[in-house]
């Protein structure tokens, strides 16, 4: 199949799965080439997630004559805070306090409008995902919400791999309560940011609003980072 059938493949089960509510298909195009973003944006797709900086830096060049939005999705270190700030309108992963006021000084000194940001939760508990626990994320919610470079739109997470349907439910139908009894403390959210090729159809019937989707819609991955 294309790029394009596979597009409105996905487009129509998370429609039909959302029931009425808004779902961005975001594109995960990390280690996929400019050739297939420009034939996913021929078809009418604007918004594509990124892992590493570099890659995407030199993609964003390649494809400056496109109109697209840019979604940081991988882990954040430091010294990478200044380039994404400057070059993404979304930051999915932030889990500390540091990465989210470097991101904010960045977009402040830069003149650019906030960045659209979402705090990473580890629901599952493993030691080799980044992310604060759910008793963690008030207090970082509280912290960045006061950043003037960044807009906190909402939650993500990644949880374990499984196809336990019943499992992936429960970890999203988490993130869904987290992210209500934080707007009901005053903390005003409308992202959830969770779902992937894998298992998006049981995220989005828990009230996702953001899927990543890759190699359902590109295939395998061509590009090593």
């Amino acid at each position: 199949m294309t790029i394009a059938q596979n597009l409105n493949r996905i487009r129509e089960q998370v429609e039909e799965l959302a029931k009425g509510h808004p779902v961005l298909v975001l594109a995960v195009s990390k280690g996929q080439p400019p050739e297939k973003i420009r034939e996913a944006c021929q078809a009418g797709q604007k918004a594509f997630g990124e892992s590493y900086v570099q890659e995407a830096l030199q993609k964003q060049a390649l494809l400056s004559d496109l109109a697209l939005e840019w979604h940081f999705i991988g882990p954040l270190q430091s010294n990478k805070t200044t380039p994404v700030a400057l070059h993404f309108d979304w930051v999915h992963g932030i889990d500390r306090i540091k990465i989210a006021e470097r991101l904010s000084n960045a977009r402040i000194q830069a003149g650019l409008p906030p960045l659209n940001a979402c705090l990473q939760v580890n629901l599952s508990g493993e030691s080799s995902k980044s992310g604060v626990t759910a008793t963690e994320v008030t207090a970082l919610a509280r912290e960045v919400g006061k950043l003037v470079g960044i807009r906190l739109r909402g939650l993500m997470t990644l949880p374990e791999p499984t196809a336990d349907a019943g499992l992936q439910r429960k970890r999203f139908a988490q993130l869904r309560m987290l992210k209500e009894s934080l707007r009901e403390q005053g903390i005003w959210l409308d992202t959830l940011s969770m779902g992937m090729s894998e298992d998006f159809a049981s995220a989005v019937m828990e009230g996702s609003t953001i899927v990543r989707i890759g190699t359902a819609l590109f295939g395998e991955r061509q590009l090593k980072p």
